[in-house]
């Protein structure tokens, strides 16, 4: 199973995957699950709510979901929070919850940001 991160969401709706690296439209296009936190579709309202995308998280993830098979992570909150908990080389909630849920499974998380890469060994580009 992969993860993806909020914005290679964004880039493979609003972009239809344009600007993702080559790595990364591979694994998508390769992998059988596809998953996100729900912590994505959080920061996707909250990004529109204020002025930075201009579309919800409900359109985006019933567009990908029937493209892409794109599936919403159903781990244990308690279980996430307990390893998002562990991810205190970021003051961001939404990176140390994304990464969290990739990171219980030690599942690939594909993700442009460095920050990520740097401190999350599966991530990927």
């Amino acid at each position: 199973m992969i993860y993806l991160d909020t914005h290679v969401v964004v880039w493979l709706y609003a972009r239809k995957g344009i600007g993702l690296s080559k790595r990364a439209r591979q694994l998508i296009e390769d992998d059988a699950m596809i998953a996100i936190s729900p912590m994505v579709l959080l920061e996707l309202d909250y990004l529109n709510e204020t002025g930075r995308t201009r579309f919800g998280s409900g359109p985006v993830y019933d567009y990908l979901h029937k493209r892409i098979d794109l599936r919403l992570c159903e781990k244990p909150f308690a279980e996430v929070i307990r390893f998002a908990s562990q991810q205190t080389w970021t003051r961001d909630p939404f990176d140390r919850i994304i990464v969290a849920q990739a990171a219980i499974d030690s599942n690939a998380l594909i993700t442009k940001d460095e920050v990520i890469r740097e401190h999350y060994a599966h991530a990927v580009w």
